[in-house]
């Protein structure tokens, strides 16, 4: 994106939106993107705010359908709008924008049996002055209520806000981005595109303060690579975070479509979570816990045991209804075939001349981790023997290397899920068996070999790797063999903490002191605080801030940056700030 790309709003997000949306426990949510815009509420902000489809201000309205007249709707009152609003897979021209009808979002939803037409408004001002686009579109009852507009035919790299209308109820605001034309200028004056990376929000772990600061930062873009929700029974010390009763309480997994729903709609509920969406454009790729720890492919979580896994036939009818359950509550640019455990979700976005971020699954073409381990941990040897082994599938790693051969942006970006840079450990420190997480990419090393090899025969400028799964943060240096530490980097890896999920060691001492001995490519590590990371790109420099939640048991836990990492352009791997 170009030009004030970075400004954000003039004044903080919350005080552009007349009404205060709520936490659980009645309190103003600091953070909030709040109902209305015209200072009215119901059916009196729905009748004048989506009746006008024109004003002053921003591009030429472009007129919409003509839409219908605020109507009640049998089933369809206050609190209709209870997950909020979001956005995703920004392009030049359009965006998705995303909701889903449900009163009771934990309980099934609460929406009669039948489908509801939403009316929708996307506009360039706050206020709704200067609508440029609106329409209607069908919430099916079969898909959970949940409505997908991909709102074509808006000007590129500029700030818009859009809304929401079911009977006579009027959704929060959200504000979303398109992405850079094509053929802008990755050194044009004032360049650049702020991200938030951000992964795993165990909900029964605590609370959601670094959403909150993501909402305060107004980024261009969120890119959440995985674990959006987690697949647990229910325990937890916060009585307020107790997970949702599956179908079958005991198996600590969610296993049918209305388990998944309802696992999402209390995670969708939180107003944290709910701020982040409201404030930027999100783009989303999964891990696991979306379906069942650690699977790979259509294999489950070992057992105990390590043996007793689902047939296959009975796993993919699970992951079929978590994939479905994924779409129905994210703002993504995909086609569902309801029943099928397929869905593709790797996808190429561009921002301008500027970066290329190739999002990947890492999960559904996966072939199964070496040592079949209940726990993931191995000999290193079964990764570096795993000659066969995939996380990507054969057609994936063929389209991201045909993607970095053509590209010819500034940046280009590879996000995905779990940790591409080797990480050996020994237990203890300095004995001679070597052990790592299999799960990770550790455990499909001549996978990580042939990636990492076209990347740097490729010539794609600055490429950086986005993960996240460990629940701890990290920079890397990426090589092609690792044990080789004399070869150049050939890309830098930012490894985000969690959002809220438990790192699984207490202290950090055992993990620094194997990478002293072991992992020198690691430039930085800390486990021990929960958060996210802040970036920057321009042309010259990509700058990396880690941000760290000090308390996960305050809403309001403070949110502070405890160490900046920046590449510099044409210059493989990161230095301190």
């Amino acid at each position: 994106m170009t030009g004030d790309a970075t400004a954000g709003p003039s004044r903080p997000l919350r005080s552009l939106f007349a009404g205060a949306a709520s936490t659980p426990q009645g309190r103003p949510h600091r953070r909030a993107v709040l109902l209305g815009g015209l200072g009215l509420g119901g059916a009196a902000a729905a009748a004048v705010g989506l009746a006008a489809c024109g004003g002053s201000g921003g591009p030429t309205p472009i007129p919409g359908p003509t839409l219908r007249a605020p109507t009640p709707v049998p089933g369809v009152t206050d609190g209709v709008f209870a997950l909020g609003v979001a956005s995703g897979d920004p392009l030049p021209d359009g965006v998705i924008l995303w909701t889903r009808l449900a009163p009771r979002p934990s309980e099934g939803g609460g929406m009669p049996s039948r489908d509801v037409p939403v009316d929708w408004q996307i506009a360039a001002d706050e206020n709704f002055r200067s609508v440029v686009r609106a329409g209607t579109q069908t919430a099916q009852a079969a898909f959970a209520h949940s409505v997908h507009v991909d709102v074509r035919g808006l000007e590129p790299g500029r700030e818009y806000f859009y809304r929401f209308r079911a009977g006579t109820v009027l959704s929060p605001v959200g504000r979303t981005r398109t992405a850079a034309a094509p053929q802008a200028d990755a050194a044009a004056a004032g360049g650049a595109l702020t991200l938030a990376l951000a992964s795993c929000q165990d909900f029964q772990n605590g609370y959601w303060p670094a959403f909150d600061a993501i909402a305060a930062d107004a980024p261009d873009l969120v890119v959440h690579v995985g674990d959006y929700i987690y697949e647990y029974d229910p325990d937890s010390r916060f009585p307020d975070r107790v997970h949702t009763t599956p179908q079958q309480p005991g198996l600590d997994q969610l296993q049918t479509l209305a388990d998944y729903r309802n696992r999402y709609g209390q995670y969708k509920a939180d107003p944290a979570l709910q701020a982040a969406h409201h404030a930027a454009p999100w783009v989303v790729t999964w891990d696991d816990h979306e379906v069942e720890n650690n699977y790979a492919g259509l294999v489950d979580e070992a057992g105990d045991s390590g043996d007793r896994h689902q047939d296959p036939a009975v796993f993919a009818r699970q992951r079929a209804a978590a994939y479905q359950a994924y779409y129905e509550h994210m703002p993504i640019r995909v086609e569902l075939n309801p029943g099928s455990p397929d869905l593709r979700i790797y996808r190429r976005l561009a921002f301008g001349g500027l970066l290329t971020l190739n999002v990947m699954d890492t999960r559904q073409y996966r072939t199964p981790v070496p040592g079949n381990s209940p726990e993931a941990v191995g000999p290193a040897a079964l990764g570096a023997g795993n000659i066969g082994g995939t996380m990507a599938g054969a057609a994936q790693e063929r389209w991201l290397r045909a993607g970095l051969d053509a590209s010819r942006t500034r940046w280009n970006v590879i996000a995905q899920q779990t940790m591409m840079a080797q990480l050996d450990g020994q237990l203890p420190v300095g004995s001679g068996s070597m052990l790592t997480n299999l799960d990770q990419n550790d455990g499909y090393r001549p996978y990580r070999r042939r990636l990492l090899s076209g990347v740097r025969d490729s010539r794609a400028r600055n490429p950086v790797v986005l993960s996240g799964d460990l629940h701890c943060a990290w920079v890397n240096d990426l090589r092609v063999d690792f044990d080789r530490p004399e070869t150049p980097a050939v890309a830098t890896e930012f490894v985000c903490t969690s959002i809220s999920s438990a790192f699984f060691l207490i202290n950090d001492d055992f993990v620094r002191e194997n990478n002293a001995r072991l992992n020198p490519h690691v430039r930085y590590f800390r486990g021990d605080r929960r958060g996210y990371t802040r970036i920057r790109v321009t042309p010259t420099e990509w700058r990396a801030d880690m941000r760290v939640v000090a308390d996960l048991s305050r809403r309001d836990s403070p949110v502070t940056t405890d160490a900046t990492w920046v590449v510099e352009d044409g210059v493989p791997g990161a230095r301190p700030a």
